[in-house]
């Protein structure tokens, strides 16, 4: 699949010119460091790490979802061992990667720290040695990654990597990979909605809009709720997850959001403010209907923010009142058009392939999954991941089949 390319991204390079640029930086940095390798360690405590981890997720590159507030939020949660993996070099930290223990079938799997609820993961990493990351030695690195997980996993499997976000590659496609099932999608946010609408069908999404707009006046108005105070997000983010229940319950699915550590995470999450940078852990945004259904809130949504980049993390509408009047599109607009002028340059719509987001995301940026055994049990349950993980894609990208495994999965709830 063809990528295009985000915005505020460097200029791309050849395959040559890259490993070229990348071995004289690496060399660079091994002259200025005076040294020849990367130390790798493990850390099971996120405190002690908080400066260098908060230096280095400055980087707008890396996630949000690698974040310290973010990692601390669900570590508090769930109370997973925790097993940071550190790359130094001179005493400088090159990268972190946030890790949690978690145990399936009897595996103990490293994953990223919240990975259940992640959109897009990249690790942190400094820039330089990001940009220097076609020269890393991989047999050494994986065998390094090995060596200091062997007595705590017996699988790194880290989820949802796109091997390049918005022009850098990411140093974790050394490591042995599967293609994820899930694809995520964007869209670039350009000097006004106008312009913005234009890389879709921009006549159509402002007819839309306007039907839309029209049946809403009819049932008596509405009013955008935007980012309002603590007590009202978390008000809206209860609200969420009811709505969501009664959704999954509808399909006969199970609700991802029931169980109480990730609601005690979302709310925390909500918590996560830094207007300096800026940055935002969850915002709820909502449509609340005025007239003869006063206070009826026809539409939820989270949204996360670090940087120019927003991620759509969650939605849910209510269909009881102005379904019609497709409340969940319309609150999409309200949101998008209303970050413009504010330094957004990317609305990601997050992973899953739904219709809605192909609407409006011009932009599909593929995800991939590291999978490195670290014990003989882990190459088993690592095979086993692949081929759940292929068989997944291929399913997917048979539309009979995939409604057919949509039906089924609905019939047996899981």
């Amino acid at each position: 699949m063809q990528t295009q390319t985000l915005p505020i991204a460097p200029a791309s390079l050849g395959n040559g010119a890259k490993t070229d640029v990348g071995v004289t930086r690496l060399e660079a940095l091994i002259a200025q460091l005076e040294i020849r390798d990367i130390e790798i360690d493990v850390i099971d405590r996120m405190e002690s790490m908080e400066a260098e981890w908060r230096a280095l997720e400055q980087d707008n590159l890396n996630s949000l979802h690698q974040g310290y507030d973010w990692c601390a939020a669900w570590a508090k949660a769930y109370g997973n061992p925790l097993a940071i993996i550190r790359g130094r070099a001179g005493g400088r930290t090159m990268f972190i990667l946030p890790v949690e223990i978690v145990r399936s079938r009897g595996v103990r799997i490293a994953r990223f720290i919240g990975a259940d609820h992640s959109n897009i993961n990249t690790g942190l990493f400094s820039a330089d040695f990001a940009e220097a990351s076609s020269a890393i030695n991989a047999d050494r690195l994986m065998t390094q990654l090995r060596g200091t997980l062997a007595s705590k996993a017996d699988l790194l499997l880290l989820q949802n990597i796109p091997l390049v976000w918005r022009g850098r590659d990411n140093p974790l496609a050394r490591l042995p990979m599967v293609q994820n099932q899930n694809h995520a999608y964007q869209l670039p946010l350009l000097e006004s909605m106008e312009a913005t609408l234009k890389q879709l069908n921009a006549k159509n999404r402002r007819k839309k809009f306007r039907i839309q707009s029209k049946r809403l006046e009819e049932l008596g108005g509405f009013t955008y709720v935007a980012d309002g105070d603590g007590a009202q997000q978390h008000q809206l983010l209860d609200h969420f997850f009811r709505l969501k229940g009664e959704r999954f319950k509808a399909m006969g699915l199970p609700d991802v959001f029931a169980d109480p550590e990730t609601k005690a995470f979302l709310h925390g999450a909500i918590d996560i403010r830094d207007a300096d940078h800026p940055l935002s852990g969850l915002e709820m945004h909502a449509i609340r209907l005025t007239g003869a259904h006063e206070g009826h809130l026809a539409a939820v949504s989270g949204i996360s923010r670090k940087g120019d980049h927003v991620i759509c993390q969650f939605s849910a509408i209510d269909e009881s009142v102005a379904a019609d009047a497709s409340p969940g599109e319309f609150l999409f607009w309200q949101m998008i058009s209303g970050l413009h002028g504010k330094g957004v340059s990317l609305f990601d719509f997050g992973l899953g392939d739904q219709i809605y987001k192909r609407s409006w995301a011009p932009v599909e940026t593929d995800h991939y999954d590291v999978v490195l055994p670290i014990t003989a049990r882990g190459s088993i349950a690592g095979l086993a991941h692949r081929i759940v993980t292929r068989s997944k894609a291929y399913i997917k990208s048979q539309q009979r089949l995939y409604r057919a495994a949509q039906r089924l999965r609905r019939f047996v709830g899981v």
